[in-house]
């Protein structure tokens, strides 16, 4: 899973990097919010971010708000990491779109775990995304009549909702996405359309 580090501290980065790098993430890592926002608009860009509070030019609350105001198919889940640890800062952390917040200096088993979770969210999101798609394309493609419909046991026209009688195939067209080609079945075909061949035919050689 890809993950995207942002931190201005170049140890903190390069430690963040190896560490994630050994519990098996493909990681980004940029020095600042503004490149985290850039990479963040990459069309295969990560879901799962870890972002520094106080960076130049763009800081870390900052980024949270762009990334919570942007509209992904799969919403991102942040972890805000930072040396301010009081309770205030927390609210405030969360209140901008952070989905967890670890202070510095943080301890490595704490910090693998809290991105196990985001992953496992992140995972969980992916699957309930591609499942809403295939119900929305299904749905484009399936109108699904339902109840009971009154149908002439003779000529077989259907009462529609206006208590007008109607044939078969205009009124499965207007309740689904169905589309009639008409043809001929093997029974109709030797019950009226030879017959009529026939008739034509000994017609002509009437005539001559």
């Amino acid at each position: 899973m890809k993950v995207l580090v942002a931190e201005d501290n170049a140890v903190s980065r390069r430690v963040l990097e190896a560490a994630l790098r050994t519990w098996g993430y493909d990681v980004t890592a940029v020095a600042d919010g503004a490149h985290a926002w850039e990479a963040l608009q990459a069309e295969d860009a990560a879901h799962l971010v870890i972002l520094d509070w106080m960076m130049p030019r763009m800081d870390g609350l900052e980024v949270c708000r762009r990334i919570r105001e942007s509209s992904r198919g799969v919403p991102t889940y942040i972890i805000l990491l930072t040396a301010r640890g009081e309770r205030e800062d927390m609210v405030c952390g969360l209140e901008a779109g952070a989905d967890d917040y670890v202070t510095k200096p943080f301890d490595h088993k704490e910090l693998r775990a809290r991105v196990q979770v985001g992953a496992r969210v992140v995972r969980l999101q992916r699957a309930l995304s591609e499942r809403v798609c295939q119900l929305e394309e299904a749905l484009t493609r399936v109108k699904q009549l339902q109840g009971l419909l009154p149908i002439c046991s003779y000529c077989k026209k259907i009462r529609n909702d206006r208590n007008y009688w109607e044939q078969v195939e205009a009124y499965i067209t207007e309740h689904s996405e169905a589309q009639f080609s008409h043809g001929i079945c093997p029974d109709c075909y030797n019950k009226f359309v030879r017959p009529e061949i026939e008739k034509l035919q000994r017609d002509a050689e009437t005539a001559l």
